[in-house]
């Protein structure tokens, strides 16, 4: 799967990509990230890619014609499936939009940043708008990696356990249940005895109730939908 970001600071996105999963992926070459640093299609001498609002106000915003050379460039390369724009009045971004997108084989991300970019990229260039939570921040680069990591650690081959992925919070609509490891008491907290029964059956069914139960209480909202 290919994701290609297009941003004005590609260095904010460096380490996230150089690191544990996702850059375990990319050397598997199951993950392809290519990283486009916006300025260099700014169409002036000084590499700016933001002008003034018109109509007023404070803030500058991100001009069309960067964004749309870096974008039909990339398409005339190859097809993509979505072009995606980090927005925070986007959808909010759930496990089941992430397990949509990682069906995908090649997708544009846009980062925005300053007061925002110009409506004429969203409404001729993007496909679909995402935010990760109801909060504003600097810019894009942080929801892009949050989105990226969201989709590719659900690829074939990414996780070592596959089946890993498949038992996530958020997978079956649910959080996950409480999780241990050894030793088996500490300090008097004890493991459930139920986790070392050896008995499967009963252990899936305490990891539902305990689902369902901490889902209940924390995110009952989950539930409702």
């Amino acid at each position: 799967m290919r994701f290609d970001i297009i941003t004005v600071l590609p260095g904010l996105l460096e380490s996230p990509f150089a690191h544990s999963i996702l850059q375990r992926a990319q050397k598997k070459g199951l993950v392809e990230i290519y990283v486009h640093n916006l300025r260099d299609y700014a169409t002036n001498k000084h590499k700016s890619v933001d002008d003034y609002p018109y109509g007023g106000g404070s803030g500058m915003v991100m001009q069309i014609e960067p964004f749309a050379a870096c974008i039909e460039k990339l398409q005339r390369e190859r097809n993509y499936d979505e072009v995606i724009f980090m927005s925070p009045d986007g959808e909010r971004l759930n496990q089941t939009i992430a397990n949509g997108l990682a069906l995908h084989e090649n997708l544009i991300i846009l980062c925005g940043h300053y007061k925002g970019i110009d409506q004429r990229i969203r409404d001729l260039y993007v496909t679909k708008e995402i935010s990760i939570g109801d909060y504003v921040l600097s810019g894009g680069e942080l929801p892009a990696a949050v989105l990226v990591d969201a989709i590719a650690r659900l690829i074939p081959g990414v996780l070592s356990d596959e089946t890993s992925a498949l038992s996530d919070s958020f997978q079956g609509e649910l959080l996950d249940a409480p999780v241990y490891t050894r030793p088996a008491e500490w300090r008097g907290h004890k493991v459930p005895d139920i986790l070392l029964s050896g008995n499967q059956s009963l252990i899936d069914n305490w990891r539902y109730e305990q689902s369902l139960a901490r889902t209940r209480e924390r995110r009952p909202d989950l539930l409702d939908e």
